[in-house]
């Protein structure tokens, strides 16, 4: 049985680098990475840990095995990673409000437990989670990923804005 719950061990968070790991694009098949999406940032432990103090991180697990993620960040963390500088940029220009947001900083679900409504249930927990404090998960998808960007649409993320960096389109979607 999948339960969801926030990242509480060191464990825990190396479970999520593993996965993190096995869903990089080097890491899988251009046929997987059209089919099933892929994953662009890679976190130490270090960082996953700081940002997981400040908003614990949303896991999806059978038993003790984690098999799902989705990160909370911080705005606090927006110059942390380069390839993210230019979304925290876009986001602080497009939002009205700076402070009820929070950035759903990486999403991923194990292979082998996919299409079993574990997106949708990371979000949902991610939702209930998060509140008071935040009312609106930003987060952007590289526009090649349409796999991802079909999921986030379908649990009723919409288009922010679309913007250049680093050579990628990328999509800045958000959930109220």
């Amino acid at each position: 049985m999948i339960t969801f719950d926030r990242a509480s061990t060191e464990d825990e968070l190396q479970q999520i680098l593993q996965l993190q790991k096995a869903n990089l694009p080097s890491a899988i098949t251009s046929e997987e990475k059209e089919n099933e999406g892929f994953v662009t940032v890679v976190h130490d432990l270090k960082l996953l840990k700081a940002m997981n103090d400040v908003c614990q991180h949303i896991i999806a697990k059978e038993s003790n095995k984690v098999v799902g993620y989705a990160l909370c960040m911080h705005p606090k963390f927006g110059d942390q990673i380069v390839v993210l500088k230019p979304m925290f940029a876009e986001i602080f220009k497009e939002m009205n409000n700076t402070n009820g947001w929070i950035v759903m900083g990486q999403i991923c679900i194990d292979k082998a437990y996919r299409k079993q409504g574990i997106f949708r249930g990371l979000y949902s927990s991610m939702q209930q989670a998060i509140l008071p404090e935040f009312t609106t998960i930003v987060t952007e998808v590289d526009a090649s990923n349409v796999r991802s960007l079909n999921a986030h649409y379908g649990v009723g993320f919409k288009t922010l804005t679309t913007y250049e960096a680093d050579g990628k389109t990328w999509a800045l979607i958000y959930l109220d």
